[in-house]
């Protein structure tokens, strides 16, 4: 009897057919409230630094960049050691870092995890 409810389970997984996607053609759908890759808006960034003093895991440095107006310190931000916990972007007063929706972050090498302010468009 236990035989049969096995080979029923299994076919009933089988018609229902894979459960996997063919990543990245097939995406999955994510969470409102789901928290991905930090973007930068390096125009509205007033260098104040709260990002990178709040940061638990001090994930984000302030570094030198050249614009238009001068060198500027704005937000690196070193992906590996990053929690996605939200508080960069709920400390910012102009609201210039945020976590998008984007979770395809995969790398080839670790020094790539290290995303400069003009890697943050």
């Amino acid at each position: 009897m236990v035989f049969v409810k096995s080979i029923g389970r299994a076919v009933k997984a089988l018609a229902r057919g894979p459960s996997t996607l063919q990543y990245p053609e097939d995406r999955e759908s994510i969470a409102d409230n789901y928290r991905g890759i930090h973007k930068l808006d390096m125009k509205t960034c007033i260098s104040c630094g709260a990002c990178a003093r709040i940061c638990p895991n001090q994930t984000i440095t302030m570094v030198d960049v050249e614009t238009e107006k001068g060198t500027k310190k704005m937000p690196e931000v070193n992906l590996e050691r990053c929690l996605f916990c939200d508080l960069c972007e709920e400390v910012c007063p102009t609201k210039c870092l945020i976590l998008s929706k984007d979770y395809s972050f995969e790398k080839y090498d670790r020094r790539e995890y290290v995303l400069r302010p003009e890697d943050l468009k």
